[in-house]
């Protein structure tokens, strides 16, 4: 058998795998672009997705063992948290911004507010090594979980080599974030025609297609992109946003625009969690944009709504509530695996 052909060979079992596994372990909604994540790479199997859940809940990542993913990216709240504006790490310490969601991240490019991560299987790196977050190395965490009596029969599951490393605990985690994704709102209902707006929602939607679909483009409701929305810098976080990583002064202010499905459960707002109420952040739009020489094109000019348009706005964006997604338990704790001895 030729190079070639076992390659082809390959490229098509991939492809087979993927399609008849993706009825279960990923589904790609109707009239949604292609994702932007290589699966060929990182090919999704239940035992991965398992795996990466149980590190996701499992506070052994952090340097005490006190704090997991998800303890700034809650279920019910998106994947985000909404009990303060910033993330709070080990030893109670206060991050610099505020936890964004976990949704839909097959299809962006770029991870974190600045863009600085650029592959979903390295994103993990960044909160495990941040010494206000869990402020731990990936070499202890292997240690960790080579020690640990639960995790190297899950490895052993997972992948074909068995091994603890560095490499496929990342893979483990996005595994299982790339099971993260919400489609089944009122919205995705009423656009596949089993449902409809009610009026102040249908207002809504034409208020939203005429002032916010430029940045927050469907079906994602996001471009994937960066902008100056015109915050204000706190001047005690004194953030400059994405020229940090790239150091290019057209990149001062910009933050990366994050989708508005489940924006009803995702606060607080913006890259620093400084507003709690969506009218909050119309408000801002409206009246708060400061100016300068990086702020969006798109917003040169304020969106001025009335009060009831306010409302009718509020009224669509509640339609991107996912209930299905926020309340799955097939993304909750995995007590079976993390506590098997529990009663409940």
């Amino acid at each position: 058998m030729t190079r070639k052909l076992i390659v082809l060979l390959m490229v098509v079992w991939t492809i087979f795998a993927f399609r008849n596994m993706g009825k279960e372990l990923f589904i790609k909604p109707k009239n949604w672009p292609e994702p932007n994540y290589n699966f060929s790479a990182n090919p999704l199997t239940k035992a991965k997705i398992d795996l990466g859940k149980a590190l996701f809940y499992d506070p052994l990542l952090s340097a005490n063992n006190s704090i997991s993913c998800a303890t700034c990216h809650s279920q019910y709240n998106g994947f985000a948290h909404a009990d303060h504006a910033l993330s709070h790490g080990i030893d109670d310490r206060i991050g610099t911004r505020n936890a964004p969601v976990l949704i839909n991240l097959a299809w962006n490019k770029t991870f974190m507010w600045d863009g600085a991560i650029h592959h979903l299987d390295m994103q993990a790196l960044a909160p495990i090594s941040h010494k206000d977050e869990m402020a731990e190395s990936i070499e202890h965490v292997i240690d960790k979980l080579k020690q640990s009596s639960i995790y190297p029969p899950l490895f052993k599951k997972a992948f074909p080599d068995e091994e603890i490393n560095g490499a496929n605990t990342l893979r483990s985690i996005a595994a299982f974030l790339l099971t993260l994704n919400s489609y089944n709102s009122k919205y995705d209902s009423v656009m596949l025609g089993r449902s409809q707006f009610n009026n102040k929602e249908s207002k809504g939607y034409a208020l939203f297609k005429n002032h916010c679909s430029s940045c927050h483009i469907e079906p994602l409701f996001t471009h994937g992109g960066f902008e100056n929305n015109g915050l204000p810098m706190d001047e005690k976080l004194k953030d400059i946003g994405r020229v940090k990583i790239t150091q290019n002064t057209r990149d001062s202010f910009l933050f990366k625009v994050p989708t508005l499905r489940n924006i009803e459960y995702s606060f607080p707002y913006m890259h620093d969690g400084r507003f709690t109420k969506l009218n909050e952040v119309l408000n801002h739009y409206g009246v708060g944009i400061k100016q300068g020489n990086t702020l969006s094109s798109l917003l040169q000019q304020p969106i001025r709504l009335s009060s009831d348009q306010k409302v009718e706005l509020i009224a669509f964006l509640l339609t991107l509530t996912d209930k299905r997604f926020l309340f799955n338990p097939e993304h909750s704790y995995p007590k079976k695996i993390l506590n098997p001895k529990s009663k409940d």
